[in-house]
């Protein structure tokens, strides 16, 4: 999982990047640098960029001057935050309240990233907030909520933890193409039919979304999906776990 960044076409760049736990595991993460239609650019998330990623980027946005906001879109992906606001100061910074309560230093935008305001501001991108599972949960290592990001124009869809593709080339051949977040289970909100809640807000986001091509996920890899395959993918994900999900 070395670091690069990968241009999926159409204003639309993903950047892969490192993350160890115990300074040891490099497990991965990412972010993503999008160009609007007004020629400006937003990043989905944030990851210290460095090196030729770094050049790269700068040279795309004007040494970072149309930067114009981060979205950070996963509340426990907070590591990178103080670094990548501190890069682009002139970027307007959105987060989740948990962002605004771990990383005070940041002068954080009012709108919430998952505001509905946010949502029509950058209209260039679609976004779902996961359901029936907690976005922001109070145990601090079920992280299966996030906030989704589909980039239409680029077909490119940008998603932490709640969907993930197998992290190993390895196990491609024997594990499904998705999968979702092995916390799942235990994020479901203490309210009846949160299981259903949540499989039907995948399903009809599998169907809604279903020109996906480009699977951007952050502790795994990048997956290219030809029409029709990632709607088929989170389709099987979600019939198989629906039993387990429905009767918690």
């Amino acid at each position: 999982m070395a670091e690069q960044i990968i241009n999926l076409g159409t204003g639309f760049w993903n950047i892969r990047g490192t993350f160890r736990i115990g300074g040891i595991l490099n497990i991965g993460t990412h972010c993503s640098l999008i160009q609007l239609a007004s020629g400006r650019f937003v990043f989905l998330d944030s990851y210290s960029l460095t090196g030729d990623v770094r050049a790269k980027v700068m040279a795309l946005t004007n040494n970072g001057q149309d930067v114009e906001a981060i979205l950070n879109l996963h509340p426990f992906h907070t590591v990178h935050c103080a670094q990548m606001a501190k890069d682009f100061p002139q970027a307007v910074c959105y987060g989740s309240s948990r962002h605004h309560k771990k990383i005070p230093e940041i002068q954080w935008a009012d709108d919430l990233v998952e505001s509905e305001a946010v949502a029509q501001r950058y209209s260039d991108i679609k976004f779902s907030l996961s359901q029936g599972i907690h976005y922001i949960s109070s145990n601090e290592m079920i992280h299966a909520g996030s906030l989704l990001a589909f980039h239409p124009a680029s077909q490119s869809l940008h998603v932490d933890d709640t969907f993930m593709s197998v992290p190993l080339k390895i196990l491609q051949s024997v594990l499904p193409e998705l999968l979702l977040h092995p916390t799942t289970k235990k994020a479901l909100k203490n309210e009846p039919n949160a299981g259903k809640q949540y499989c039907d807000w995948a399903t009809e986001l599998a169907h809604d979304w279903r020109d996906v091509r480009n699977f951007c996920a952050a502790h795994s890899s990048l997956v290219k999906f030809e029409a029709g395959g990632f709607e088929k993918a989170l389709l099987t994900a979600i019939d198989k776990a629906r039993p387990k999900l429905e009767k918690a």
